[in-house]
This record gives structure tokens, C-alpha cells and sequence, in this order.
């Protein structure tokens, strides 16, 4: 199932054609995925930023041209046992501030064109590297075999910045060792402040829909400002206020009854809305 069918899925639940997603998972994945509903949509673009979680299982000792199990083969030159304590230090350069290349089979676009698309037409395609943050924890390792090949499986935890590739982790991981890798299992525990043991599946959504009240969703993933009646009213109507300063932004801002208004963020002496979400 892909993001997109959770997303068809979701509006024939909630009865409206406005609903939306903030990031894809991959069909392969579990987890979480954050769906806006209605006005909700509107606070999406604002979410696809924030960092996200995973659990996940690296396959060592095979490598695909896709980065995951979803792949063909591309490479199976296995991989010799090694401690939990070798393989966590082998991933030390995945910590932290790095540079990444994303995988050849990404929705990135290149020249216009979606890589993806551009290596089912036979093309070999080489993205860029791109800045992300990456904390890595390794938890087991267990030997195992890939069709008679020698190889290691990983199981690690991973909080990233968004934009991070969690198959391009497994594959550098493997490229470092001298051998090769791929991503078996993902799972997304946590996008921002939402996790997975606040999640619903989509048979209990079918049993019983019911969403997030849209102030809930914003004070939990964004700094909240409590309005005056009058400050709620012109922000309201689109005018700026006196500065939060409460940081760069998005800032959510409540009218007195806790009804979420805006997002705002400051510019000098002033908060512009970034989106009116009353009327």
C-alpha cells in the first residue's frame, strides 16, 4: 500500500477530497503517516520538516538497485560475522551532520524528471549528495543467509532530519565495510511529536473514524502563543501583530476559547500569518 492509497483510503472515510499526507512512506514500510483532514491540509506543508524515527533491519552482504528488499540483486559479495560492538563502530560515520547521496530509485527530481522514472528507462542515474542529520543506534546483529550467501542482519534505531533515505543508510553501511547492503524492514515510530503508540490503523479507522482536533495536532507539533480577543480577531482578518518572540516560526497562535487561528511567524518588529486557518 502506498501513501497514496492511505490517502484514497482516508477520504472515502472522512467523505471529503481534502485530505492529504506530511511524507511519504515507502509501500514497504509500516508506521506512521501523518494525514490532514479539511483545514487540517493547510498545516501539512509546516510538518513535512520535521524530524522523524524509524526502526529498521539492514541486510550486509547483499546489495540491490533498489536499496531495499524490494530490489533486484545487484550485488551479493556476503558478509563475514562481526560484534554488535564492530558493527556499531563501523556506522560512526553515518552519525551526526553528514553528506548523503539519496538512492538512484528516489521520487527526486533530476532534470525534470523523477530519478526513479529515469533508471526504469535504463538510465544510470547519480543524485547529488545532500545534507541531513542522522543518529543511529545499532540494537543486534544475527548472521543469516541471502539465497546461500553469508550475510548480517542489523537491526537499528534512527532519528534523522527530514529528507534522510533510510535504505541509502543500509547501503553506505555495507559500501564501508567492503561488502554491500539493503534495507529488509522499515518501520516509522515517530514524525515531530506524533508517534506510533498515538496512531491508528486503518481497520480501526474503518470501525470507528475519528481524527485529531486541528488545535490538538498544532500545540503538539508547533510553540503555542494565547491571543487577546483583539489580537484573534485582526489576525483573523489577515493583519500582522506585535512580535512573539518566540522564535523563528511557525508559531501557533489560540483565540481565548482555544480555537487555533494561525500559524505565525516573526519579520522584524512584527508576526505575519503564515496561514489563516478561521472563516
Amino acid at each position: 500500500m502506498t501513501s497514496h492509497d492511505v490517502v484514497s483510503r482516508i477520504r472515502r472515510l472522512a467523505g471529503t477530497r481534502r485530505v492529504g499526507h506530511a511524507g511519504t512512506l515507502d509501500p514497504m514500510a509500516t508506521g506512521v503517516l501523518v494525514i490532514g483532514v479539511e483545514r487540517a491540509t493547510r498545516l501539512l506543508t509546516y510538518l513535512i520538516g520535521a524530524d522523524k524515527a524509524y526502526s529498521a533491519t539492514m541486510r550486509l552482504g547483499v546489495g540491490t538497485v533498489t536499496d531495499d528488499a524490494e530490489g533486484e540483486v545487484s550485488s551479493a559479495p556476503g558478509q563475514e560475522p562481526l560484534t554488535r560492538e564492530a558493527v556499531d563502530a563501523a556506522a560512526e560515520f553515518l552519525r551526526g551532520n553528514i553528506q548523503q547521496v539519496p538512492s538512484s530509485v528516489s521520487a527526486i527530481k533530476k532534470d525534470g524528471k523523477r530519478a526513479y522514472a529515469r533508471v526504469r528507462e535504463g538510465e544510470d542515474v547519480k543524485l547529488e549528495a545532500r545534507p541531513v542529520t542522522v543518529a543511529l543506534d545499532v540494537l543486534a546483529v544475527r548472521p543469516a543467509e541471502h539465497e546461500g550467501t553469508p550475510v548480517l542482519d542489523v537491526d537499528v534505531d534512527v532519528v534523522c532530519s527530514s529528507g534522510t533515505y533510510i535504505r541509502a543508510l543500509a547501503r553506505d553501511l555495507g559500501q564501508s565495510l567492503g561488502s554491500a547492503g539493503h534495507l529488509t524492514a522499515l518501520r516509522r515510530t515517530r514524525v515531530g511529536p506524533y508517534r506510533l503508540d498515538g496512531a491508528r490503523t486503518l481497520p480501526e479507522l474503518e470501525e470507528s473514524f475519528g481524527i485529531l482536533p486541528i488545535a490538538d495536532a498544532a500545540r503538539a507539533a508547533f510553540t503555542g502563543r494565547d491571543l487577546t480577543e483583539d489580537e484573534a480577531r485582526r489576525l483573523a482578518h489577515g493583519q500582522r501583530l506585535e512580535a512573539s518572540e518566540l522564535g523563528p516560526g511557525p508559531v501557533a497562535a489560540f483565540a481565548p476559547d482555544g480555537n487555533l487561528v494561525a500559524l505565525i511567524a516573526d519579520a522584524g518588529l512584527t508576526a505575519r500569518p503564515l496561514v489563516v486557518l478561521t472563516g
